[in-house]
């Protein structure tokens, strides 16, 4: 949209053909983008004729960006904190030149103002590798989100197989220094989440779709983690609360069973509620259970009543040492 702005701006009538070809979309989305431009009171006339298209009113040109010193410090500690928390794009370059552009005009007071925050300020955890995924991809699942239109994505998956699905895309999700996009399959009519940086490429389809209105993105997302396909399929009985389930054993993690409360039932009295996760390892699990402080019931597997039991037996051992 920005860059059909700038387009427009360079003066003359622009057909539709010719901005569909400068900026690799369709005649649709051209519209659609000019749309967009006059809802943020942009003023684009259209030209009819042989030689129509779209052009600005004469005399409009865009303002400058006007940032007050306030403003300049929390867009560059944003800028920071988004590189630290994995939340940029595949052109992280972008960032960069941003906050180097801002830098540059700071006045003296506030730059040294940002130098005293950055180095007075630690992080708990190392920066990481983080899998950004492809700015467009992400405007386009975006722009499918926002209109509720179908994508076509190209995907590849954790194991390297790749493929090319349809999906409507409810939302998008960041969680843990990733990003992820959920929705419907509708060929399977099946829910599906997937990773952003894992799409080569997005391209919306025709047509639209309605959304659901619950459970919204973030809880597909986390349950999708709950119940994806791993080594061990673990079932438990816990007392308590959901809240204290919770505490330990998050969404992201396990699915908790919360039978529907009876009329006039507390919603914190404690009882027994059904609890499944899927786990690749399951050596973590016996401190959290501990950790709990709740009585529990190993349904399933065997392996992790044993591994409960020897972390136990290790405990007393060195509770016993003198």
């Amino acid at each position: 949209m920005l860059t059909l702005l700038e387009l427009l701006q360079s003066g003359g009538i622009r057909t539709v053909a010719e901005l569909a070809d400068r900026l690799g979309v369709d005649g649709r989305t051209v519209r659609r983008y000019v749309d967009h431009l006059i809802d943020l009171d942009v003023p684009v006339e259209a030209v009819r004729g042989r030689y129509g298209g779209y052009r600005l009113a004469p005399g409009y040109r865009l303002p400058p960006l006007m940032l007050s010193n306030d403003e300049a410090l929390a867009v560059l500690l944003g800028l920071i904190a988004g590189r630290r928390a994995g939340l940029m794009t595949t052109a992280d370059t972008a960032g960069e030149t941003a906050a180097a552009k801002i830098r540059r005009v700071l006045p003296d007071r506030v730059a040294r103002q940002l130098d005293t925050v950055l180095e007075s300020l630690a992080f708990t955890a190392p920066p990481g590798e983080f899998a950004t995924p492809d700015a467009g991809v992400l405007l386009t699942i975006a722009d499918a989100v926002r209109h509720r239109r179908p994508v076509s994505i190209r995907y590849t998956d954790r194991d390297g197989r790749r493929g090319e699905r349809c999906l409507h895309p409810y939302g998008i999700v960041a969680h843990s220094g990733k990003w992820y996009v959920t929705g419907t399959d509708p060929e399977i009519d099946s829910d599906r989440t997937f990773r952003l940086d894992r799409i080569a490429d997005a391209r919306t389809l025709p047509g639209s779709f309605e959304a659901p209105v619950e459970p919204g993105p973030a809880q597909r997302v986390l349950s999708g983690f709950a119940t994806a396909e791993y080594r061990h399929r673990v079932t438990l009985r816990i007392h308590g609360t959901a809240e204290q389930i919770r505490a330990r054993l998050p969404a992201s993690v396990a699915n908790v069973d919360e039978p529907e409360p009876t009329a006039g039932a507390d919603p914190e009295t404690e009882r027994w509620l059904r609890v499944e996760l899927r786990a690749e390892q399951l050596d973590w699990l016996p401190p959290v259970l501990a950790s709990l402080g709740r009585p529990f019931v190993i349904e399933r597997p065997d392996e992790l009543r044993g591994l409960v039991i020897a972390f136990a037996d290790r405990l007393a051992s060195y509770a016993r040492q003198a």
